[in-house]
């Protein structure tokens, strides 16, 4: 596109592509921005409609002014600030709208449409699904549609033509988009951008109180996906550490200042370890999720003195790592005093019953163990009850729930054991984690999701170390064994907040084989297209270039590639245009001689002149350019063979050295 045609007005077809492509732009971006954004876009588009149909005019500078100062401060006054991911993307849609009105010439389109992409670009920052990634294709395609549309040529006129095009240009580029992604070193960011604030959140907290984790238990968001190398461990040994809690202030359990020390603790390997690899979703917090006890190679994350794992960042995308775990670990034999006093600790007044009960207890048992058992065998005698609505409790909470009400879910359990364990003189702490999740036989995987959330108990014996115990399997074994939707079926109905979720209608063979294959679709997706980081980058560049790979993967590479600029060149059509290119080949050697067709300048004319510059070859080059008209205009003519001997006979009649005649300008 000349710098001329840049300044002539916009052609129809590119508006209405523009039109539809910022409507596919915007739309999904409803989420994320204000609603006075699409009310705005809404009326900034039929204004621009009925300034093509010339019943009203463009708007002057105090409109246009007016608009950016109100825009501007209508975005101020919904997110707080013009600064930040969230604010930035709405700065971002409103000059993508703003800009219809200010359209004069296709160089002003051209502006839109490149918006146009870098509003896609920027929508990855919000949704990176696989739904999103499909989505995607369809305002880009129609934005190279517009693109195609400002062009002067004949397929820029017709609508189905435009949108065929550019689907092909698209194609024509997928190839060099997948040698880019597989080839392109993948560099760490030089910023992070928070996760945006209107983008709601749900998982565990740094913190836990009688139902924290209930309200969890009724939400079906993914918290992260898990493949193991081999088949799976049973569930009842699926324990996902997110964090611990050593403080309790008679309410609350929460860390204390020493669980956040990053101080690797003891702890020797025994037994079988399990490898396996997790796709965290974005959670807003530091802490992976993590089988115990584990270890991972990723980088930027350090084991703290409680066992978990921690970024020095929030996870505020999703991400993928590998770990390694050993079941049978034996954890810290020997305790600092610190660290057994902290274990310990209890407000100074509060539940005397249950202090009371746990002296009991401690003078009747004795050992750590004893205790525990003591515990558990008083959880399945008592008619407790696993719920997801209990009755609320008073100051004493704990006295309330061990001998009042009986009815909690696993945070009241946990939380209860780990105080009576404390009062008896048993080291303990409550875990926060999640515990099971769901196979996919699709993708031989683990989903597990928001109401698998769960909280535990570990307790401390001198020479054995930290051992875990989980009181809610005593009360509820299923909520273990197969689920919550299982454990809850006789008196509660699961997920009742959300009778959309498919979660809830897996007794239907037929949707759940569906929701299966998509959720395996995503799965993919996650792991080796946005997982395809710097070292998984490196670890399969490395299987392919080594060994016999190497030669075997170039050469299908080169293969590939050849294909490719075949589809793309496509000789064999352009031997049907022989003629021209005979022709090319005849202005060149003339080119040599000093003589140059000029702009517009007809064969016949061309060689009119050449024929007075050159008088001796004068019949030869008439003679060539009457064939070349005869096969070219006319449709008669000699074979391909005799234009070639045309133009072999010139060059024989040409002299050998280069002539020092100048082409004149007319």
């Amino acid at each position: 596109m000349t710098s001329a045609s840049l300044g002539k007005p916009i052609p129809r077809v590119s508006l209405n592509w523009l039109l539809i492509a910022q409507a596919l732009v915007i739309v999904p971006f409803s989420l994320h921005v204000p609603v006075a954004l699409l009310v705005l876009w809404l009326a900034c588009s039929f204004w621009r409609i009925q300034i093509f149909r010339m019943r009203v005019r463009m708007p002057g500078t105090w409109i246009k002014a007016g608009l950016l100062v109100g825009t501007a401060g209508g975005i101020y006054l919904a997110r707080g600030s013009l600064i930040g991911l969230d604010a930035g993307a709405a700065l971002l849609i409103a000059a993508f709208v703003l800009k219809l009105l200010e359209m004069h010439t296709r160089r002003d389109a051209l502006v839109l449409i490149f918006l146009g992409f870098f509003c896609i670009a920027v929508g990855y920052l919000f949704e990176d699904s696989l739904l999103w990634g499909l989505f995607t294709l369809l305002p880009i395609t129609t934005l190279l549609a517009a693109l195609i549309g400002l062009q002067q040529s004949s397929v820029s006129s017709r609508p189905a033509a435009t949108l065929k095009l550019s689907g092909k240009l698209l194609l024509q580029a997928v190839p060099l988009m997948v040698l880019l992604f597989l080839f392109f070193p993948r560099l760490d960011p030089l910023w992070s951008l928070p996760q945006p604030s209107n983008k709601a959140q749900t998982g565990l907290s740094d913190s836990m109180t009688p139902g924290d984790i209930a309200e969890l238990s009724k939400s079906a968001a993914l918290a992260f996906r898990a493949s193991f190398e081999g088949p799976p461990p049973p569930r009842h040994q699926l324990y996902w550490r997110a964090l611990t809690l050593d403080q309790f202030d008679g309410r609350r359990w929460s860390q204390s200042s020493r669980a956040q020390v990053p101080d690797a603790p003891s702890w020797r390997r025994e037994g079988p370890s399990v490898r396996y690899s997790v796709v965290l979703e974005p959670t807003g917090k530091p802490w992976l999720m993590i089988l115990d006890v584990g270890q991972t190679d990723l980088a930027g994350v350090r084991q703290m003195s409680d066992f978990r794992w921690q970024r020095r960042r929030p996870v505020e995308q999703s991400m993928l790592y590998s770990a390694e775990s050993w079941p049978d670990a034996v954890r810290e034999t020997v305790l600092s005093e610190g660290a057994r006093l902290q274990a310990l600790q209890l407000p100074a007044r509060g539940n005397p019953q249950v202090r009371e009960w746990a002296a009991d207890l401690h003078r009747h048992h004795g050992a750590a163990d004893a205790v525990v058992d003591a515990l558990l065998a008083y959880f399945t005698a008592q008619p407790f009850r696993y719920t997801l609505k209990p009755p609320s409790l008073g100051a004493n909470s704990v006295d309330d729930f061990l001998f009042g009400s009986r009815a909690g879910f696993c945070e009241h359990y946990a939380g209860a054991m780990t105080f009576a364990l404390r009062a008896a003189g048993v080291p303990a702490r409550v875990v926060t984690g999640y515990q099971g999740g769901e196979l996919n036989p699709d993708g031989n995987y683990l989903s597990v999701r928001q109401f698998d959330a769960h909280a535990w108990v570990e307790y401390w014996q001198a020479g054995v170390g930290w051992r875990s115990v989980d009181p809610t399997a005593a009360v509820a074994p299923m909520r273990v064994e197969q689920g919550l939707e299982q454990a809850l079926a006789a008196d509660e109905e699961f997920l009742g907040d959300s009778p959309m979720s498919a979660l809830r209608y897996r007794n239907l063979a037929w949707l759940n084989s569906i929701r299966m294959s998509w959720d395996s679709l995503n799965y993919g997706w996650q792991r080796w297209v946005l997982g395809y980081q710097g070292q998984q980058q490196l670890q399969v560049l490395g299987r392919w270039f080594s060994g016999f790979q190497a030669p075997v993967f170039a050469a299908g590479a080169m293969i590939i590639l050849g294909l490719l600029a075949l589809w793309l060149l496509k000789p064999w059509q352009r031997q049907s245009d022989f003629q021209l290119r005979v022709f090319n080949r005849f202005e060149r050697l003339l080119a040599r001689q000093g003589l140059k067709r000029q702009p517009g300048e007809g064969a016949q004319a061309f060689a009119r002149r050449a024929g007075e510059r050159l008088p001796a070859q004068a019949q030869a080059i008439e003679a060539f350019v009457r064939e070349f008209q005869a096969q070219r205009y006319a449709g008669g003519g000699g074979s391909q063979a005799t234009l070639h001997q045309h133009l072999k006979s010139l060059r024989r009649s040409l002299p050998w050295r280069l002539s020092s005649l100048k082409d004149k300008q007319p």
